[in-house]
């Protein structure tokens, strides 16, 4: 159905995260997380089962709110002048099957697309990493682009696991939020975890923290810090 066909609030709705996840693309370059065109931001709209992605193979630069694209929760174009994203199968699954999710981030960040290069999860050695993730970071299982095999993967390995961010095998991160924001959110501090660990890595055994303080010091930032 073509986004025009849809009530007036979920088309003034998909106006406005057409601009947040414009805005948010920008993040992206501005941390370091992805080169050229590749990584995407996606939001899903709260009064319809749509969600905007970005365009496929277009420049950062050229990323306006009109660039964007609107799908449906099987990633079929709603909207837009562009194909989708390559990896829009990915977030439609992850939309389809976690509906407490309302944002996902996919990037090659340096740093934490080489632990996934190794197939390892970033240990949890870092206060932040516990407050953040509540874990190690894990790895999520090799899967092809072009269906929903990257998606399985990444719900697969995330439901299992308190961390918004998955090391999907050989590819790269992604993340997952209450919103875009909090999947950007994710993506930057996944990128700056997996980089200090490895750094710590170089120096000698980083020093793991004790399950237990790992689940107070992820109650705490989850539920108190901040509030």
């Amino acid at each position: 159905m073509n986004l025009d066909a849809y009530p007036a609030e979920v088309r003034a709705e998909a106006a406005r995260v057409r601009e947040v996840v414009a805005a948010l693309h920008a993040e992206l370059p501005r941390w370091g997380l992805v080169v050229w065109t590749a990584g995407n931001v996606s939001q899903r709209l709260t009064t319809a089962d749509l969600f905007v992605i970005k365009p496929s193979g277009v420049s950062y630069d050229e990323l306006t709110p009109e660039a964007m694209v609107v799908c449906d929760l099987d990633g079929v174009l709603v909207d837009g002048d562009r194909s989708p994203s390559s990896d829009t199968a990915a977030h439609a699954y992850v939309y389809r099957q976690m509906p407490e999710v309302g944002g996902v981030v996919h990037t090659h960040s340096t740093y934490a697309t080489a632990w996934a290069a190794r197939g390892e999860p970033v240990p949890c050695v870092l206060t932040m990493m516990a407050d953040e993730f509540g874990g190690d970071i894990p790895v999520g299982p090799f899967a092809l682009i072009g269906d929903d095999s990257i998606g399985r993967g990444i719900v697969e390995t995330l439901r299992g696991s308190r961390s918004p961010a998955v090391l999907m095998r050989n590819h790269g991160p992604f993340t997952v939020g209450a919103d875009a924001r909090a999947a950007v959110k994710a993506a930057v501090m996944c990128e700056e975890v997996a980089r200090t660990v490895h750094i710590s890595a170089q120096l000698g055994e980083p020093v793991p923290i004790d399950a237990a303080d790992v689940d107070r010091l992820y109650a705490r930032y989850q539920n108190i810090y901040g509030r």
